[in-house]
């Protein structure tokens, strides 16, 4: 093992060594991948499912968790009393935010109330990992909401942490399409870096954080340790594919203009697109990443998920 290693490990057993078993944890969109996989982990972390609370809108899907033990409540982000109900009794709850794009600032505000009036201790919101904080940065679409949503929670007196989540290796089948060999990679990144992880293991990380014995008021930046760009990509896909995979970066509106002829709906082809404009600006370049060390191992690294995911030759 490699010394970082053993460090990120020693560290994280410090962190975790007083984990409290009592408690009771309530998830928000525990339907969702993220929210379904940070449950998943607390299970096998060893708390008991009776002491976890699923949040959810739709009662067919969450019988697989019913099944498993934890408490289901109904309740929605568009529902206040619902979503007291469903957070009494929560000494932690994870905020997992809403997908929905639309109206989201007052949505989640409305999150924070109704946490507030069931009595939560500790709340944790999984926000967006970012360089800026000004309300016209490059990924001011996506990153206001969610500045929102952390002032409304730290002015709310309860306890806090931030999971300020990179974007996820998982939305790289989208960037890349299905005929990536074929085409090369497309998109208007320029020569940015970017920190993105993997979907599961941040919701390993959110798991170790809901069941370590800590103090909130904390902010956690959670991106792969290490920076890649697009450029990156490409050539990892050409040692995978043996063949060169170019990789060219577009204007902003020749992708979108690109992706919608192909078929893709405007509003995803405006979205990655917004993100490549991000990526270019430099706004999700990871920093110092605290993902190792709430892992107690080193996450998993863009060429492994590519060899995941297309097949190392």
């Amino acid at each position: 093992m490699k010394k970082n290693s053993r460090l990120a490990v020693h560290k994280k057993q410090q962190l975790f060594q007083n984990q409290n078993i009592k408690k009771m944890i309530t998830v928000t969109g525990a339907t969702g991948q993220l929210g379904g996989g940070v449950i998943d982990n607390l299970v096998k972390k060893g708390l008991a499912p009776s002491q976890i609370t699923a949040m959810a809108r739709n009662e067919e899907k969450a019988q697989a968790l019913k099944a498993k033990g934890v408490n289901v409540k109904l309740g929605n982000y568009n529902d206040h009393s619902s979503m007291v109900e469903a957070f009494k009794g929560a000494d932690k709850l994870l905020f997992v935010s809403s997908s929905e794009m639309q109206n989201r600032a007052q949505q989640q505000v409305g999150v924070v109330k109704a946490a507030q009036e069931a009595g939560v201790n500790h709340i944790l919101y999984t926000s967006i990992q970012r360089q800026s904080d000004s309300a016209d940065s490059s990924i001011a679409f996506v990153a206001n909401d969610h500045i929102a949503t952390e002032n409304a929670i730290k002015e709310s007196g309860m306890q806090y942490t931030m999971l300020r989540n990179n974007l996820y290796f998982d939305i790289l089948p989208w960037i890349l399409g299905e005929k990536v060999f074929e085409t090369g990679v497309f998109y208007p990144a320029q020569d940015g870096k970017v920190g993105f992880a993997l979907r599961a293991d941040m919701a390993e990380a959110a798991a170790n954080v809901l069941l370590a014995d800590q103090e909130g008021n904390k902010d956690y930046n959670i991106s792969s340790p290490s920076s890649f760009t697009f450029a990156d990509v490409a050539r990892h896909l050409s040692t995978i594919a043996g063949k060169p995979v170019s990789y060219f970066s577009p204007s902003a509106e020749e992708y979108i203009q690109a992706l919608t002829a192909g078929g893709a709906p405007k509003e995803v082809s405006g979205f990655l697109a917004g993100f490549a404009i991000g990526a270019a600006s430099g706004e999700f370049i990871p920093g110092d990443s605290d993902l190792p060390q709430l892992l107690g191992r080193e996450p998993i690294s863009y060429k492994a998920f590519l060899d995941g995911l297309y097949g190392q030759k």
